[in-house]
């Protein structure tokens, strides 16, 4: 079954997700951006909020954007029992078609898919990367996740992710693919990732 990753699709699957305390941060966070100086960060797609208060407790100042207000409701719920809700920004907004007028040190995305073109939402929030920044996209490769086939056009490989980072503007500084497990509803679920680390030269 196929279906369009629109607000109402991103609404009804953070209601029907448990409440819980947030999904744990992946691995990739930590490993591309350890080395970076902290400045300004943008979590594209943020979500409950996991990745985007792991970057604030790593000295960012972030902001933090997703199509969904129950998201956004319990990731403001998680950065205020941390007491890190002074921070980060929570924005309401569809990033295919927002609109931010500034950029960022570091934008960050992690399985994030809008009702748009995946590749080319790549290549929209690449647009918000300060000179010299970093953009850090964390996805799903084409095939099965969680037990489900995604929409035609809702991945991309690292070759696809790359083509849109073009020399001399960018540098592509880390790409791969991993299959890691982690442990969800009571079961272990495999992901098929691609990471792709690029920076901003012009």
């Amino acid at each position: 079954m196929t279906h369009r990753f629109d607000g109402s699709y991103w609404e009804e699957h953070w209601r029907r997700a448990a409440p819980g305390g947030g999904l744990p941060v992946h691995p990739y966070l930590q490993a591309e951006t350890q080395h970076l100086p902290a400045g300004t960060a943008l979590d594209a797609g943020c979500g409950t909020g996991s990745e985007a208060l792991w970057l604030v407790e790593h000295g960012w100042q972030v902001t933090a954007a997703d199509i969904s207000a129950t998201a956004l409701a319990r990731a403001a719920d998680h950065a205020r029992a941390a007491g890190l809700d002074d921070r980060v920004e929570w924005v309401q907004t569809d990033l295919a078609r927002w609109e931010p007028g500034r950029r960022w040190d570091l934008v960050v995305t992690s399985y994030a898919h809008p009702d748009t073109d995946q590749v080319g939402f790549y290549r929209r929030i690449a647009s918000w990367v300060a000179p010299d920044g970093t953009l850090l996209v964390v996805g799903h490769l084409p095939g099965q996740h969680h037990g489900h086939a995604h929409p035609e056009g809702a991945t991309a490989t690292a070759t696809g992710i790359t083509d849109v980072l073009a020399a001399p503007d960018w540098r592509i500084e880390a790409r791969y693919e991993n299959t890691r497990t982690v442990h969800a509803g009571g079961r272990a679920v495999p992901l098929h990732d691609v990471v792709v680390r690029a920076r901003r030269t012009a």
